[in-house]
């Protein structure tokens, strides 16, 4: 099985009108963590980034912020960033072009409740996948957000040790990092992200949102 970690420069050159990284940011890194918030998960997640100053992005579900608004909200007070990974945590090349459109804005009308005031306004499309013609429409109110680290953490079939061996090897300055807080991805992103931390933070680096 062929797992991809690093974005290949090949593919970022042939979408450049998405983000897939954050240039000339000096030893700063970008974690962002998509599908929550989960209770058992999220909460875990802001405790081990608490320790560290850390903060990150939060690409979240909207049907899981409508269980969850007391995740979200812890999130928030830490100083963290929500953004919208749809409503219902769709695949753009399988759903029609208004669907699309309308699960996003649905999402985002929860994140606006949450965290009122002028925001960034990012998008993540669910697994990577989005049509041109969904994007460019989203372009036009959202700063698109892709990855050039992704941790693989929601992977079964692989160890925790390597999940973390893979993330370490392939971040650098300015990266932003895909990890997952979701129960599928708890066990190798609970192994990977203190240690994740660990290991950054000693090297000087600092964690912020996008």
């Amino acid at each position: 099985m062929i797992r991809l970690y690093k974005t290949p420069f090949l593919l970022k050159k042939l979408m450049p009108r998405y983000t897939w990284h954050r240039a000339g940011q000096g030893k700063k890194l970008f974690l962002t963590f998509d599908d929550g918030p989960i209770p058992e998960v999220t909460s875990w997640v802001l405790e081990q980034l608490s320790k560290y100053g850390a903060k990150a992005t939060f690409f979240c579900v909207g049907e899981n912020l409508v269980k969850h608004p007391e995740v979200a909200q812890q999130a928030l007070a830490q100083g963290h960033l929500l953004a919208n990974h749809t409503h219902n945590h769709l695949k753009g090349w399988q759903t029609s072009f208004e669907e699309y459109l309308q699960n996003a804005a649905q999402c985002q009308q929860v994140l606006e409740q949450l965290q009122p005031g002028k925001q960034p306004k990012l998008f993540r499309p669910p697994y990577g996948r989005i049509s041109k013609a969904q994007a460019a429409v989203l372009r036009k109110e959202y700063e698109l957000i892709m990855w050039d680290m992704l941790t693989n953490d929601y992977d079964a079939s692989l160890s925790p040790e390597k999940c973390l061996k893979k993330a370490i090897k392939y971040t650098q300055s300015g990266s932003i990092i895909v990890f997952h807080d979701s129960l599928k991805a708890q066990r190798n992103m609970m192994y990977a992200l203190p240690r994740f931390l660990e290991h950054f933070a000693r090297l000087g680096y600092t964690f912020d949102t996008l």
